[in-house]
């Protein structure tokens, strides 16, 4: 029977601040390689047998993220799903196995996070191999982590008995006896002495049909309305839009609490392959090389009397002296500096962010398009500066703006600007200038790359203020 693999990377990853935001979150980084997040959960799949292209579910502001890593990767053929608004894990999942039925499959699901950690990958699939047994019997699959300490971060699952067979094929397979919140320190160390539990890891594997029956007999307004939301999808290039007003009744609900926790269907798999879910620094920190003095370097990075820190910095050079047990992040617009201990109250900082409305909760300074890239360079009272990277054979929308106007200054490669009635072609060093409400756009109808300065004033230079007449992406907005 075939595996198609359901990747849920809707995630804001809020704990990984200032690197992971609303509009870039943690599982489109390379934390911990060369490769994004999203991208090693895919990869890592590779060499499991009867595997399908994924159907991975996310934002509708990611989608072109989504679209370009896994095009990096060579998987081409993806099913992307758009979630209209967020309605956590019950919904989205099935979401991705009404998809497939009405494809006309039946696969087995492998329901994974985009933003895991997994360094084992040999046991990792021999687990998966012991779970696409049981599924194919018809069970309910989630996967348990071996805990090695006593974490209170992670939900946990209680067994009971052990699954046994002629074949021997369900070891490491228990029936589910409970599963349980995120415990203090005293209840975590009490299981981890009782060894009956597991760390709940997010991870399930069941038939497409036996999701649906289960969660139609448990949470039936959520197959309902999610029914209605894949018939009433929307194609827009390469995604699929789940229909807005559809989706936003379904009830809200983990696929934990709207069905796991209620069929007596469901048996788990214990795994054992370096799990970690990546959802604090100091996880960061506990799973990187460490120098001499243990510390985590990532970037231009010059230390002195420094230990057991963590410090990235790749966007311009660190310098730390005598410090120890901290956790600094650098980006072009946020530095976090913290200790190990106090780390885990990030969400204090955001808070206040919210409360003087500052885009840096949300919104790093580099800030991708499907088109390319631009960086705001500077800024001040009525004027900001960009550079704009635009991909070979990409263009921008034609837009106007009421309140702004703008000066293009090419200084790499060759543009084609729509400038009022006007096209120009301009080449290094060569400019022109948008006046407010002019209609105008920007192409770059070369194979090389093409990069702009952006010179804006105005009373008013917010994103807000475009009027999109023509786009060849289907953006509305954004």
């Amino acid at each position: 029977m075939q595996i198609t693999p359901v990747i849920l990377s809707g995630g804001s990853g809020e704990r990984l601040w200032p690197l992971s935001r609303r509009e870039y979150p943690k599982q489109y980084l390379n934390l911990t390689s060369k490769n994004t997040m999203l991208q090693e959960t895919i990869l890592r799949l590779s060499g499991i047998e009867n595997l399908a292209d994924p159907i991975i579910i996310c934002n509708a502001d990611h989608r072109f993220l989504v679209a370009e890593q896994c095009k990096e990767i060579k998987i081409l053929n993806p099913t992307i799903l758009l979630e209209p608004v967020g309605r956590n894990t019950a919904p989205a999942i099935a979401a991705a196995a009404t998809q497939s039925i009405k494809k006309g499959d039946n696969p087995v699901l492998l329901v994974l996070s985009a933003d895991h950690i997994i360094q084992d990958i040999n046991a990792f699939h021999q687990t998966i191999k012991a779970g696409m047994d049981l599924a194919e019997e018809g069970k309910l699959v989630t996967f348990g982590v071996v805990p090695s300490n006593a974490n209170t971060e992670y939900g946990y699952i209680k067994f009971q008995n052990t699954l046994h067979s002629k074949s021997d094929k369900h070891i490491g397979a228990h029936v589910v006896k409970e599963f349980v919140e995120k415990p203090n320190l005293k209840k975590a160390q009490s299981y981890l002495k009782q060894g009956n539990y597991l760390w709940n890891s997010g991870m399930f594997m069941f038939k497409a049909n036996t999701l649906l029956e289960e969660l139609n007999h448990f949470s039936p307004e959520i197959v309902k309305f999610i029914n209605s939301a894949v018939d009433k999808a929307s194609h827009d290039l390469d995604f699929i839009r789940l229909d807005k007003k559809a989706f936003e009744l379904s009830p809200s609900d983990s696929i934990d609490y709207a069905l796991m926790e209620k069929s007596d269907n469901v048996v788990v798999v214990s795994l054992s392959a370096q799990w970690n879910d990546i959802g604090s620094w100091t996880a960061l920190y506990d799973i990187g090389l460490k120098d001499n003095n243990g510390n985590v370097i990532q970037g231009d990075v010059f230390s002195e009397s420094t230990s057991n820190s963590y410090v990235n910095a790749n966007h311009h050079m660190v310098a730390t002296i005598g410090v120890k047990d901290l956790v600094i992040v650098d980006t072009p617009n946020a530095t976090l500096i913290s200790t190990k201990e106090k780390v885990h109250e990030i969400k204090k900082i955001l808070e206040k962010l919210q409360e003087k409305r500052r885009n840096e909760q949300f919104y790093h300074r580099k800030v991708y398009r499907p088109w390319g890239w631009y960086d705001s360079i500077e800024e001040g009272e009525h004027f900001q500066v960009k550079r704009l990277h635009v991909n070979p054979g990409a263009k921008l929308s034609l837009q106007m703006h009421h309140k702004r106007a703008e000066h293009w200054v090419v200084i790499k490669g060759t543009a084609t600007a729509s400038n009022g009635k006007q096209v120009l072609t301009l080449k290094e060093g060569e400019s022109t200038y948008i006046p407010v409400g002019t209609k105008h756009s920007l192409e770059n109808q070369t194979n090389a790359y093409l990069e702009i300065i952006e010179v804006q004033s105005g009373t008013y230079l917010g994103e807000d203020d475009i009027v999109r007449f023509e786009d060849i992406y289907g953006r509305v907005e954004g």
